[in-house]
């Protein structure tokens, strides 16, 4: 038998999960109070406070560091890589341990990690981290040269919805399957896994429009807005990642929230909810053009996939290009201990991190 440790920091709390293989058997998530962390300038700097809530999390619920057998981590801001596991190394975190840019809490996830399992002699490892890039050439090129298409999004949750569909459902391994997996929340990401390899992906600034997102713009009219002087560079980006979307229409992002607007009759509320899912089966056809609409399945992943206000509008929209299947919320730490433990069962190599220069 496995026992994983998995490690989620966010900005104000950091998730963790031991598993025994496949079983959960503990679940905790350590509230960080604004008032303790907003004293970091790095994320790095807080190293200490965080491992220090870690073990003690460990400790109350009777998990012994000695009873471990993996680490597994949330994957930071890394240079593009393949998805799948890599080994946390002295190269990977002395890459974090360097960035002064582009900096993210999960930057620390894989330092956690090591400072675990290296004196444990267990692997420490991160998987699918935000930064898998295995887009087909094709699917990079955009109009403008300086501008071409990035792989960003939800690549952990949506792979493992991908792989768990494929296994599953069809009863085949995701290198077999071609499925397009649809992950909206307040945020969203759409991507086409092909034959195991992640070949096109729209973001949460260039797919259909979620609660907090404003999706694809008309570039002339965006290049307008930018420079009219209304916004300055972090109003926008704010606008554009938080303060779009459903939310800008209707002053929240709350779907419970409004779906009670649509029950109480509400008729903007519903154009615009169906406008999003609109938005969003439009993304999902062009996905489907990347592969002469030879797709296996469509998943729809998320938080906002449990609303069927939301599903019901989307799936007659797509299910002519393939059976929409409902997976409902997000599977991060199942995603992680089930990709060590592939790992470690030998089902699947971990790659070494190497940056280049």
């Amino acid at each position: 038998m496995e026992r994983i440790l998995v490690i989620n920091p966010g900005s104000t709390s950091t998730k963790l999960a031991v598993f025994d293989d496949n079983e959960r058997i503990m679940a905790v998530t350590v509230r960080h109070p604004l008032e303790e962390v907003k004293h970091f300038t790095w994320v790095m700097d807080q190293f200490d406070y965080r491992m220090a809530l870690i073990e003690k999390a460990l400790e109350e619920n009777g998990i012994k560091k000695e009873s471990l057998t993996c680490v597994m981590a949330r994957g930071g801001l890394l240079p593009p890589v393949p998805s799948g596991a890599f080994r946390v190394n002295d190269a990977m975190i002395d890459y974090f341990r360097a960035a002064k840019v582009d900096t993210h809490i999960s930057n620390l996830a894989c330092v956690l990690a090591d400072a675990i399992a290296r004196p444990l002699g267990i692997p420490a490892m991160v998987y699918d981290p935000v930064a898998v890039d295995e887009l087909d050439d094709i699917s990079r090129i955009t109009g403008m040269p300086e501008i071409p298409k990035k792989s960003r999004g939800h690549v952990l949750n949506s792979r493992a919805m991908a792989r768990k569909c494929a296994e599953e459902r069809l009863g085949k391994k995701l290198e077999d399957c071609t499925i397009i997996v649809l992950h909206i929340g307040g945020g969203c990401s759409a991507w086409l896994s092909h034959k195991g390899r992640l070949i096109d992906c729209y973001s949460d600034d260039d797919a259909g429009f979620a609660p907090e997102r404003c999706g694809r713009l008309q570039a002339m009219d965006l290049a307008m807005l930018c420079y009219s002087g209304k916004y300055t560079k972090e109003e926008m980006s704010r606008y554009i990642r938080g303060n779009s979307g459903l939310k800008a229409y209707l002053g929240t992002s709350d779907g419970l929230e409004i779906e009670r607007m649509i029950e109480e009759g509400d008729e903007k509320a519903r154009l615009l909810y169906d406008a999003m899912a609109l938005s969003h089966a439009k993304g999902i056809a062009e996905l489907a053009a990347a592969v002469n609409g030879k797709v296996d399945r469509i998943v729809i992943t998320g938080g906002l996939a449990h609303s069927k206000l939301f599903t019901d509008m989307l799936t007659p929209r797509i299910e002519w290009i393939a059976p929409v299947e409902i997976m409902a919320g997000e599977f991060e730490m199942e995603a992680l201990a089930a990709g060590g433990l592939r790992v470690l069962r030998g089902e699947e190599e971990a790659h070494e991190f190497k940056l280049n220069k």
